[in-house]
């Protein structure tokens, strides 16, 4: 471990407490040492361990008060917990994984299983914090019934606890041998994968192998439902990534409730993720998106933003002044939704505005394709923006000459609506996504707009947002909406009709643009 895992015992039995204390140090973990609840409320005040062992019965305050109390905290909400106890009935290992308990540990004990159980909790806690922020980016589940994939050939066991995950509002879907697991979890993504180890067509272990060629479901949560605890297939199992091991004689209330556990565990992991980040772009006042447009003489300008479920995404517009009567609208989106985009899109739009602003002041002409060209080949030779494409629309605006310019790269079409003869225009760019090729060439689009003529642009959001029967909003609707809007807002139509056809649930951060000639 290059940072050693500091772990925290609380036990009033000095005995007890030091020689869980010398053997942890004894293979690499830092220790805390409380003689009770109170001396482990004034440790974790200072510091936060990275797992806590905790006894029941102790004078000051039981166990389960203090570990109670410790779930009450948000910070502490995720934070891994082991009972430590002597006491050994099925009420009390019940209480304890109801109250928030990782895992439960009867005294006297065997203390290869000990270390054994805190290094499977550590590793399961790290995969929580990748997994948990990836498949938070990916799709955001918080809102929905968790999503668990049982892989057994036991038909009986696996309808009753299927039944039994069911009554506690979880998603669940069977296998009765590894090859259907795999293909169904290809398809229905669960949060967590319960699979036997013994299964006469491939073994757990080979089921498990397979799912680690996967680069996507290698990364969700693995618990072995088994009845083999031998010691080599429990480390054999770590190994290969498994998480946890859950024994089948446990009982499904047991079962249900470690299930549960771990969810809930995750589950809060994915919301701290997506609180910390929106803090941190809030505290540094980053934004891909302008929030007032600027006001232009004989132009108005609207657009509307919208982020996938609050996180800030790929899609990015900006409004850059060239001169005292030009300006540029950078308007586009960073490849790869969600994850990479909602990683990305911070630094790669703000590099993008840096560089638009630099060959604009260079003195050159305010030629969109010239500002495009020079972009892409800085883009280009940067090692690591250019492996995140991004297609960007630029619209230069001279106020006084009523001249507008337009270069695309790997961009959607734009719209012009032509106010005397009703007729939609299609106009599309022929450039490439920025950074795919360093010599890559870019046209200037003449745009000549009549009074009352319109502009209307859009990123894949709004192009790609499906309805319940996976229907694409598509560009049809979108020149529908444009051509036979009422009142006095393209926008305010083209998000009224695309919310009531998705009805209210976009699948993507969604932006529009929209430029009228009004003198």
């Amino acid at each position: 471990m290059d940072q050693p895992k500091q772990i925290l015992i609380i036990d009033d039995d000095t005995a007890i407490r030091k020689l869980i204390s010398f053997n942890l140090k004894r293979v690499g973990y830092e220790v805390i040492e409380a003689n009770g609840p109170e001396q482990a409320f004034e440790h974790l005040k200072k510091t936060t361990p990275d797992l806590v062992l905790c006894d029941i019965m102790m004078s000051e305050m039981d166990g389960f008060t203090f570990c109670e109390k410790v779930r009450l905290q948000e910070k502490y909400k995720a934070l891994p917990f082991i009972f430590v106890s002597a006491k050994s009935s099925l009420t009390d290992m019940q209480r304890a994984v109801a109250l928030g308990a990782d895992d439960y540990i009867i005294k006297p004990f065997v203390l290869d299983e000990l270390l054994l159980k805190i290094r499977a909790l550590l590793r399961r806690s790290e995969i929580y914090k990748i997994y948990g922020a990836k498949k938070i980016i990916e799709e955001i589940t918080l809102k929905e019934k968790p999503k668990i994939l049982i892989v057994d050939d036991d038909k009986v066991l696996t309808k009753l606890l299927a039944s039994s995950l069911e009554k506690n509002d979880f998603e669940v879907k069977i296998a009765n041998n590894s090859f259907d697991g795999f293909n169904i979890s290809k398809e229905f993504k669960p949060d967590l994968i319960l699979s036997d180890i013994l299964m006469p067509d491939s073994d757990g272990f080979k089921f498990r192998n397979l799912l680690n060629a996967d680069k996507e479901l290698k990364l969700i949560p693995f618990v072995f439902l088994t009845s083999k605890t031998e010691e080599e297939d429990i480390l054999k199992g770590y190994e290969s990534g498994v998480y946890d091991y859950i024994p089948k004689n446990a009982g499904m209330n047991i079962i249900t409730a470690k299930v549960k556990a771990i969810i809930d565990t995750l589950f809060k992991e994915r919301k701290k993720v997506v609180e910390e980040i929106q803090q941190a772009a809030e505290t540094i006042k980053l934004k891909v998106v302008t929030d007032v447009p600027p006001k232009l003489k004989g132009f108005l300008i609207e657009h509307w933003h919208q982020t996938y479920q609050g996180i800030p995404g790929g899609d990015f517009l900006d409004y850059i002044k060239l001169s005292s009567d030009t300006y540029a609208i950078a308007f586009g989106d960073v490849m790869g939704k969600k994850w990479g985009a909602w990683y990305f899109a911070f630094a790669y739009a703000g590099y993008i505005r840096s560089a638009i602003r630099f060959v604009a002041q260079s003195g050159e002409q305010h030629s969109p394709a010239k500002i495009m060209e020079k972009l892409n080949r800085a883009i280009y030779q940067d090692a690591k923006v250019s492996e995140i494409f991004a297609t960007l629309s630029l619209i230069v605006i001279n106020v006084p000459n009523n001249e507008i310019k337009y270069t695309g790269a790997g961009d959607l079409p734009l719209l012009i609506k032509k106010i005397k003869t009703g007729e939609i225009l299609k106009v599309e760019s022929e450039g490439l996504l920025l950074g795919f090729h360093e010599e890559s060439e870019y046209e200037d689009i003449n745009i000549k707009l009549d009074l009352n003529d319109e502009i209307a642009i859009f990123t894949d959001g709004v192009v790609e947002a499906k309805n319940e029967d996976g229907e694409l909003f598509d560009l049809i609707r979108i020149k529908d909406v444009f051509q036979n809007y009422e009142g006095n807002s393209f926008l305010d139509a083209l998000k009224e009709r695309l919310l009531h056809f998705t009805n209210m649930k976009l699948d993507d951060d969604t932006t529009a643009l929209w430029i009228k000639r009004i003198s």
